[in-house]
């Protein structure tokens, strides 16, 4: 016998066998199951056979070299052993092959300087038998404990190295599921989940509904039409899961100012909806509001999935979601929104011109910050009334009864109060400054009259 314990390391990784070469087998009752296993393993396939009795394999080569076939078992390629009785087809020079394949085994088949490396099993020495199926009701929150009647060995299998590995089953596991779809809600999902081998007990995430679980396999089983499958009764969840969002109605004023960064709050007043999406198990809801974000000093609760909030005072509050299910025994929270409403600032401008020059300073309006009541009057030197605001984001255009006023003086009267608290009497002129325009020989614009009076 030859041996190739000289050249197992240097063709370790070496699966170069040419891509016209064929390997394949002759007297199989149902076609084998071709795995392309990590490349780390250094074989090109692994020939899942249903059994090998009466099975032979062939070899096509590429090139007239010479084809020699080696044998190895657990202690890989370095202790191969040449196989003496090849048959060569003398119709065919490029074939080669024995007559009676070995399961379990690894086969080295070297044309000139290529080698390729593949490792063949026999199926009916590892058979699967899948008997019953039931899922364990008392087990945690977050996890169903399966036990499952039958059999099934490991299918091993060793690379050119000597290594022993598992050739997984794929075994499909499969049961009802829920998954969260992004502002939506759960909604129900097809689950199915592969598992490597046979496992008398089997733990997993518990599903988020009531399913029944069954087990069906292998893949090997299901390739050549023998498949088993086996159900389990319904079982009863207790895992819970809830996802919340937070939307702040956002206001587009272009007086307004806006605390610089992200998140939620700002000027007040601030509406924000909160909103929960609970999976099937939960029962009891409640919102929470606390001053502290660890939650240790709750001032609000509220047993509802959504909560409609107008923040109008300053400050930070923490807000959360909790659910649970029946007993209490599991419960599960959302993420925490921390809402933080700035102090006020309330600014009246002085001057405007309206009816110069289009979206140029031509409406009079505060600036202002956590404004939660407004109420301002304008008057002429007259004490006539121009206009009446009621909401701090309103402005004046210059206009009273549909004609543009002259210019000159007006005056304010604001009473507001702030999240914060602050009460604002504010009591001030406006002063209208208004261009008229002519042209003069040169075509450029100059204005005439007092631009301080409005005199013309």
């Amino acid at each position: 016998m030859k041996s190739l314990k000289h050249i197992a390391l240097l063709g370790a990784l070496a699966l170069h066998g040419t891509a016209a070469a064929q390997i394949a087998f002759t007297g199989c009752d149902v076609d084998p199951v071709v795995v392309t296993p990590d490349v780390n393993t250094g074989l090109k396939k692994i020939y899942v056979l249903h059994n090998t009795d009466g099975v032979g394999m062939t070899y096509t080569a590429t090139t007239m070299n010479p084809v020699t076939w080696f044998t190895y078992g657990e202690g890989g390629g370095g202790y191969a052993q040449e196989i003496l009785d090849v048959i060569d087809d003398r119709d065919n020079p490029y074939l080669s092959g024995i007559a009676q394949v070995q399961g379990n085994c690894g086969y080295i088949i070297e044309e000139g300087t290529t080698r390729s490396y593949v490792w063949v099993t026999d199926y009916s020495k590892f058979p699967l038998s899948l008997a019953t199926l039931a899922a364990d009701e008392d087990g945690d929150c977050g996890t169903v404990t399966l036990h499952v009647e039958g059999s099934g060995a490991d299918i091993p299998f060793y690379t050119i190295n000597g290594a022993r590995r598992i050739l997984s089953r794929e075994i499909k596991l499969s049961y009802d599921n829920l998954e969260y779809v992004d502002s939506v809600g759960y909604e129900p999902k097809a689950a199915t989940d592969l598992i490597e081998g046979y496992k008398p007990t089997i733990v997993m995430p518990a599903p988020l509904c009531d399913t029944e679980f069954t087990l069906t396999g292998d893949r090997f089983m299901e390739a050549w039409g023998e498949e088993q499958t086996i159900g389990s009764d319904l079982w009863h969840t207790q895992a819970v899961e809830v996802q919340t969002i937070a939307v702040q109605e956002l206001r587009n004023n272009d007086n307004e100012k806006r605390p610089p960064g992200e998140g939620l709050g700002g000027s007040a007043p601030c509406h924000i909806t909160f909103t929960s999406f609970c999976s099937q198990a939960v029962v009891h809801k409640e919102w929470q509001m606390a001053t502290d974000m660890d939650f240790n000093n709750i001032v609000l609760r509220l047993n509802q999935d959504e909560v409609e909030e107008t923040f109008t005072e300053a400050g930070t509050t923490y807000w959360r979601f909790i659910g649970s299910n029946a007993d209490g025994s599991c419960e599960s929270s959302g993420d925490v929104y921390t809402v933080n409403i700035g102090v006020s600032e309330l600014y009246c401008p002085n001057v405007f011109t309206p009816g110069t020059t289009p979206e140029v300073n031509d409406i009079w309006k505060v600036s202002y910050k956590s404004i939660t009541e407004f109420h301002c009057v304008i008057f002429n030197r007259w004490g006539n009334k121009m206009i009446e605001l009621n909401d701090p984001s309103e402005g004046w255009d210059g206009y009273y009864r549909g004609k543009l006023v002259p210019a000159g003086a007006y005056y304010y009267v604001i009473k507001a109060v702030g999240s914060d608290g602050q009460r604002y009497d504010l009591t001030g002129d406006i002063n209208i400054i208004r261009y008229k325009r002519v042209t003069t020989g040169d075509d450029t614009d100059t204005p005439t009259g007092d631009p301080t009076t409005g005199d013309e």
